[in-house]
């Protein structure tokens, strides 16, 4: 049997003997079964939501309340949740912070989540972060790059915020995230760098300046010429979006191209903005990663409540495809929206007029009954997130589905 789980006042976490573990999609709870099912990766963790009611089902099927708050996992970057956790929203709950809610359960004596494995990549797997000798790398970086606020901020990102593309800067390898613009063009329900005061915390601090062409420039050479399978990307969890920074990100990128041809130019984008796409794949941009929730307009809308349109994006990775740019999404992904029946179907439309090179399928961080709340109602079916998955690949066999960045060979 797949035992529920629930959590005491003290957050501490029990099984439920006798109890089945349950998982939602969309507004539907449904017992959780064997093929749902993965054990729980050793780097996720457990959290207890508070005000939400843990759930189970007894032997007749019935949906139950249990004594206990709910209890979710908390996957690592490589893991797709497939379905949510199962509980009951108690009167005025506070809202729950920016995480990928996962159900989770007891099977054959051991932690099990309600998950598929979509990528391996060891270069994000935790134990490479947040090493005895991050403070020390830090101060080396410091040294050898003096007086650029970048490096100062960089830093801050790395040892209060643990940001791993910031990390990297330091370690002196792979995917360096070098921030550029404090401002946005959209306002990003599950934004990470900015929520309204009255909503849950942010989880990383944006930025607050500009860096000029020069600052940016200096980072970008220091990490391509000594970091193996050196990327640097513009584009963070602290910044808003980038193209509205492109004056400063192409003069950077030619300064640095100028001086080196080692290495990969990435951009992390939600390309509202079309010239200053434009203008960035001109000074001789690499790869571009696209944030993106749904290719309906509807639904895109509702989440990034942004001053430009869906078509702006898909005019700015058109330009990019025709320039020869790498382009992947980010997908970002929630169980019970992403696959229904009518958001496959605007997908299916999107990728025959945009073959775009990669998609990378990742969790929401999102309190997911506020999520739900604005995002239009489901009008069909609910395929699950296999299927989901199943069908882009059989329709697209050429499409890379993952959940990473990738260096690409030349």
């Amino acid at each position: 049997m797949i035992y529920a789980l629930y959590a005491d006042e003290n957050g501490e976490i029990f099984d439920a003997p006798g109890i089945g573990a349950v998982g939602r999609f969309g507004d539907e709870i449904r017992a959780l079964t064997p093929e749902d099912l993965i054990p729980l990766p050793d780097s996720a963790d457990l959290m207890y939501l508070p005000d939400r009611q843990a759930l189970g089902v007894d032997e007749e099927g019935n949906i139950l309340p249990l004594t206990g708050q709910a209890v979710s996992a908390i996957l690592p970057a490589g893991y797709t949740r497939t379905l949510l956790p199962g509980f009951q929203l108690m009167e005025e709950a506070s809202q729950l912070p920016l995480y990928g809610y996962t159900a989770v359960a007891v099977y054959q004596d051991q932690l099990y989540a309600a998950a598929i494995y979509t990528d391996e990549n060891h270069k994000w797997d935790p134990e490479n972060y947040n090493t005895p000798d991050l403070k020390k790398l830090v101060k080396r970086v410091k040294k050898d790059l003096p007086n650029n606020p970048l490096v100062e901020h960089l830093a801050n990102c790395s040892l209060e915020w643990h940001c791993c593309t910031a990390e990297n800067l330091f370690y002196r390898r792979w995917e360096c995230g070098i921030p550029t613009s404090p401002v946005c063009n959209a306002n990003c329900f599950g934004c990470i760098s900015l929520q309204p005061a009255e909503c849950c915390p942010s989880p990383q601090e944006r930025i607050k300046f500009r860096p000029t062409p020069e600052q940016i420039a200096q980072i970008g050479l220091y990490h391509l010429q000594t970091a193996p399978e050196g990327i640097i990307s513009f584009g963070q969890g602290c910044e808003g979006e980038p193209s509205l920074a492109a004056v400063n990100i192409s003069q950077g990128i030619r300064l640095i191209r100028q001086q080196t041809d080692k290495g990969q130019i990435n951009i992390n984008t939600n390309a509202g903005y079309t010239e200053g796409i434009r203008q960035i794949v001109d000074a001789g941009l690499d790869t571009m990663r696209v944030s993106i929730i749904s290719a309906l307009p509807e639904s895109y809308a509702a989440y990034y409540r942004s001053s430009y349109q869906l078509e702006n994006v898909k005019e700015s990775i058109r330009y990019a495809l025709d320039k020869g740019i790498y382009v992947s999404l980010n997908m970002l992904y929630f169980p019970g929206f992403n696959d229904r029946a009518q958001e496959l179907a605007g997908w299916l439309e999107f990728f025959r007029e945009l073959p775009v090179q990669m998609i990378q399928v990742r969790n929401l961080n999102i309190d997911p009954d506020a999520f739900l709340e604005i995002m239009p109602e489901a009008q069909g079916e609910i395929l699950g997130t296999r299927a989901f998955l199943a069908k882009l690949h059989q329709e697209f066999p050429n499409m890379v589905i993952g959940s990473f960045s990738h260096y690409v060979e030349e």
